[in-house]
């Protein structure tokens, strides 16, 4: 699967994530469900906001060599 979110970036949305989910229950407001989105994003590593504009916060890896 194609991944375009680094460690430092998966941390970060990991824990706003967190941040405004708690928010939203502390507050008694629906718009704690946004705190979902980069948690599934963080989940997953995958940011479809990037993909439109080729960004990559993912070190690059390197290909195999099968000698």
């Amino acid at each position: 699967m194609y991944q375009n979110v680094g460690t430092i970036d998966r941390i970060i949305r990991l824990v706003a994530g967190v941040a405004i989910g708690a928010l939203g229950l502390a507050y008694g407001s629906w718009l704690g469900l946004i705190g979902l989105v980069p948690l599934l994003t963080a989940g997953l590593g995958l940011c479809p906001l990037y993909l439109p504009f080729g960004l990559s916060t993912r070190k690059a890896t390197r290909p195999v060599d099968l000698k």
